[in-house]
């Protein structure tokens, strides 16, 4: 995704833009951001059970789940294995509807973050590792609430820039993607979080340029291919949820 921005726009702008979110931006710039500069942080960690619950129901049938790079289909240079598992409710701002059907409470609870776009349980089987890559631009925050820690969690971890951590169960971590980073999860367990992707606060002008190339971006071939890849497990999905 960052190549295709990159191309379409040339690497200067990217840059220039990059340059222009940082002066506007109303949270930190750095690789990973306090949660309690989001209000939606507590909502999602006061909530954390009842969306483990829906999880719980899901992860019964985790061996039928999509890969990540069956719906990305791009990500394949991040992933081409079987060990990286998603349950999409929300990407880009589309939502899945029938995904969304078989978690309602936390659908319920993710509609009410403000810049929503992106919103998925993202499932790393042991031994996966995710390697170094970056997000598209600083446009999108990302956000991840432990839902499922192994209990090794020394052995599970992101590496954001330069920094480490490690996911707590309940717990959000909240980072900028457009950092290098890479994921691992090194235990003899799952590793599962509510993966989210929300538009960065800024001020205007950049909150008005920001949007437009984040809808520019949901009409790219690489989203409108992902999104006709989720039909696809849809009905597959059917099935197995009957």
């Amino acid at each position: 995704m960052r190549e295709f921005i990159v191309n379409k726009l040339g690497k200067n702008l990217i840059w220039g833009l990059e340059q222009f979110l940082t002066h506007y931006s109303l949270v930190d710039t750095t690789p990973f951001l306090e949660p309690d500069q989001f209000s939606w942080v507590s909502l999602l960690e006061s909530n954390w059970e009842v969306i483990r619950k829906e999880l719980d129901v899901i992860l019964n049938y985790s061996e039928q789940l999509p890969n990540f790079q069956d719906i990305s289909t791009d990500q394949a240079s991040l992933t081409t294995d079987n060990l990286w598992k998603t349950f999409f409710l929300y990407g880009y701002g589309i939502k899945m509807g029938r995904n969304c059907n078989y978690c309602p409470q936390t659908t319920a609870i993710v509609e009410q973050i403000p810049g929503l776009k992106t919103a998925f349980f993202s499932i790393l089987l042991p031994g996966k590792h995710i390697p170094a890559h970056r997000g598209p631009y600083k446009g999108v925050l990302r956000a991840h609430l432990a839902l499922k820690v192994p209990e090794a969690k020394e052995q599970c971890g992101i590496r954001v820039d330069q920094e480490v951590r490690h996911w707590e169960e309940g717990k959000c971590l909240v980072f900028d993607d457009s950092y290098e980073h890479e994921a691992w999860n090194k235990s003899n367990d799952l590793r599962v979080v509510l993966f989210l992707d929300i538009v960065r606060p800024t001020r205007f002008p950049a909150s008005a340029l920001n949007n437009i190339l984040i809808n520019l971006i949901r009409w790219s071939p690489f989203i409108q291919d992902a999104k006709r890849n989720q039909q696809i497990w849809d009905q597959r999905l059917a099935e197995v949820f009957k």
